[in-house]
């Protein structure tokens, strides 16, 4: 016989007063979550109760039922409907309606409250997208979506964007088949076919971090932060007609501009139009470029200018400056401590000062006509302009000189060179403006015939100077002395002068050496400012406008100054550059940079140099941030030991760089190529000065040392354990 099914009867649905509606002390809830009882009343008003409460009668003490309810599960929205009763927006005999749960049931009271807030599910995120999408489509705004759901208007847009990626990704990730935060990272670039490829890409890869997501979708783009950006201005760049993409859910300093092409045509356009303003300052040449590598004025003589005197207002509003300047110091001059206002403010009061005092550079109109200037972006990218720049072949030759014979240039030669003193400069014509040293900006003038003598046929004059070349080696040859001397010209000539132009009769040189691979920093680093120092230093004590004159110079220098000169101008042929073996031929061989590599650490070995001290630190921007995670760790487990190194390893990419570039700090550590051979061989553990990590430092690492976000994820017995060690 078939068993009859049980038929279920539900409880039965009534309206009752509110003011017969008690709370229960069987609910469950007990800790405040999720949204506010002030945000469910505005809700509430706004919409009306979607769900009813929950309730059973109220007996007396003889089980008879009181007339009152008491609320189990929904005391949340009771204590809603409380406060708009308090706020007198909701009447105390308003029908509340509710499911009435018999006083008899065998269901207790807490089962009923922890089921219904056990029972619940959650609304996929997903959903939430796609519900806002939907409201928008019906024409509501995102501020009244914003107030209707009590979220900030920002909010609502992160919402909208995530739900504008590519369909095929939000139904991985509907599947879980990526993390939020991915999802999140996608939002960067809204080319739904670019979104899907990168993934394509990094799925089965094992950097699935959101950074890598958002560097492959920008990887064609510039940053806003970007110098370039700084130098047109977004809003300009955005007028050509440049699109952004902007991250609606992390800091992106401005955004990213998607038309790099369009970038550098307007920088170069804006470039050009500043060199043409500079150009109506009568410069000879003018030479624009974005970057300027270091030693960018080697070989080229400074023109000393004097500053432009002060005008009345300018002298008037100085002595303002400087007169309140000296009476905020004189007034905390006794005092241990300058309150933060009047610190600040003496900062001002200098900077101030200082944009007065920077005066411009006056220059001789005569110097003005043959020299030039270079016109260029800083680091920060504001318009940088260098003025008063001569090259050798723009130097005025005496006339005497040439009829003489003492020009070695043209002597016995009739070489073709053009004759100018003082007042030729104003032949030169218009200012030529040149990039990557070809013209952009003018025509260059047309060569004149100088009436000059032709030449000696070219094969007497090899004849002639074959003899004299042999009888000055075999002077040279018993005149140490002289020698040294000779030698000393020609590097001098090299360092301080271009050698295509100069010439010499020595061929022994120093052939300067410019790192084409370079940190963007290596201009403003320490070692850069003192051999720049060094060579402003000899340049301003070296007769060099005139061979003859810096032969009688250095014949009187005593020996310990020629041979520091010796050692500045043979620093500018070092070369202990790594670069790519070229196994064809062209370029460096393999042995070759190995035995480069070997050479430049005896060198090094025999200078003491130490890099620490030449001012290399392992920064995000130097090191960390181009190394994987593995690298860093290695690193900061020399420095600080093991501990500090696993309290890092749970870190995001981004982080992990920023908080070992403080961990290391003042460490001493250096990644190996940067180490000495010998001091690494002799300490065994890469530990010695200048080398790595001080052993004890290390080891002496305490949890106080480290932010507390390091251990917000491990347990508080593990981060104990680690930072102790």
């Amino acid at each position: 016989m078939t068993k009859a099914v049980q038929k279920i009867t539900l409880s039965p649905s009534r309206d009752i007063p509110f003011d017969k509606l008690v709370l229960s002390q069987s609910n469950v809830r007990r800790i405040k979550a999720g949204v506010s009882v002030e945000e469910l009343a505005e809700d509430i008003a706004r919409r009306g109760l979607l769900q009813s409460l929950s309730v059973r009668p109220v007996l007396a003490d003889d089980g008879t039922e009181t007339g009152k309810f008491e609320i189990p599960a929904g005391g949340r929205r009771f204590q809603a409907l409380s406060l708009l009763v308090k706020q007198k927006r909701l009447a105390k005999i308003t029908p509340i309606p509710c499911i009435v749960r018999d006083a008899a049931s065998e269901i207790l009271a807490e089962d009923d409250s922890l089921a219904e807030n056990m029972q619940r599910v959650a609304l996929h995120p997903l959903d939430q997208f796609r519900a806002f999408v939907a409201l928008r489509d019906k024409g509501q705004s995102d501020a009244e979506i914003a107030a209707a759901f009590f979220v900030t208007p920002q909010i609502v847009k992160q919402r909208l964007k995530l739900a504008s990626v590519a369909p095929a990704l939000l139904e991985i990730y509907a599947e879980d088949g990526m993390t939020l935060e991915q999802l999140m990272a996608f939002t960067v670039n809204p080319d739904h076919a670019r979104q899907v490829q990168v993934w394509d890409v990094i799925h089965s890869s094992w950097n699935k971090e959101p950074f890598q997501i958002r560097r492959m979708l920008t990887e064609t783009s510039v940053r806003a932060s970007d110098r370039r950006a700084i130098f047109v201005g977004v809003e300009a760049y955005e007028a050509a007609g440049g699109t952004m993409l902007h991250d609606l859910f992390q800091g992106d300093d401005g955004g990213w501009l998607e038309d790099p092409a369009l970038l550098d045509r307007l920088v170069t356009d804006k470039l050009k139009a500043e060199a043409e303003t500079v150009a109506a300052e009568g410069w000879k040449w003018i030479e624009v470029a974005l970057d300027l590598p270091y030693g960018y004025s080697h070989g080229l003589r400074s023109l000393s200018g004097d500053p432009a005197p002060m005008t009345d207002d300018e002298g008037a509003a100085h002595a303002k400056l400087l007169a309140e300047y000296r009476a905020l110091e004189e007034e905390y001059a006794g005092q241990d401590e300058i309150p933060d206002e009047v610190d600040t403010r003496l900062g001002f009061l200098e900077a101030e000062m200082e944009k007065i005092e920077t005066r411009p550079l006056i220059f001789d109109p005569l110097e003005i006509g043959r020299a030039g200037a270079f016109v260029t972006l800083d680091r920060y990218g504001a318009l940088a302009v260098y003025r008063g720049y001569v090259r050798p072949e723009d130097e005025p030759v005496e006339e005497t000189a040439v009829q003489d014979g003492t020009d070695p240039a043209v002597a016995g030669q009739g070489a073709d060179r053009d004759l100018t003193d003082g007042h030729a400069s104003a032949a030169h014509g218009g200012t030529v403006i040149m990039s990557g040293g070809q013209p952009i900006g003018a025509d260059l003038p047309e060569d004149e015939d100088d009436g000059a003598l032709k030449p000696l046929p070219e094969r007497l004059v090899m004849e002639l100077t074959a003899h004299r070349t042999l009888a000055l080696r075999e002077a040279i040859g018993r005149s140490p002395d002289v020698a040294l001397t000779l030698l000393l010209l020609k590097l001098v000539t090299d360092t301080f002068r271009t050698s295509s132009a100069s010439g010499s009769c020595l061929e022994a040189s120093v052939r300067h050496v410019y790192m084409s691979a370079q940190a963007p920093d290596l201009k403003d680093s320490v070692v850069a400012k003192l051999v720049d120092e060094r060579h402003a230093e000899w340049e301003a004590d070296l007769p060099l406008g005139d061979d003859a004159a810096l032969w009688d110079y250095l014949t009187v220098l005593d020996q310990g100054s020629r041979l520091a000169l010796l050692a500045h101008c043979l620093s500018f042929g070092v070369n202990a550059l790594h670069e790519k073996v070229n196994p064809y031929g062209a370029g460096i061989s393999a042995g070759g940079l190995t035995r480069r590599m070997a050479h430049s650490d005896l060198v090094a070995r025999a200078t003491g140099l130490d890099m620490v001290e030449a001012g290399w630190e392992p920064t995000v921007d130097t090191f960390l941030n181009r190394v994987p995670k593995a690298r860093i760790l290695e690193a900061v487990r020399e420095a600080k030991g093991e501990g500090t190194a696993q309290l890092l390893d749970h870190l995001k990419k981004g982080e992990m760089a920023s908080e070992a570039e403080r961990l290391l700090k003042g460490s001493g550590w250096l990644p190996e190529v940067l180490r000495r051979v010998d001091l690494v061989a002799l300490d065994g553990e890469d530990c010695a000065e200048g080398q790595g990590a001080d052993a004890e430092v290390a080891d002496s690492v305490s949890e106080a040392d480290l932010p507390a976000f390091l251990t917000d994820d491990l347990p508080a017995e593990s981060a104990s354990m680690l930072a102790a060690e």
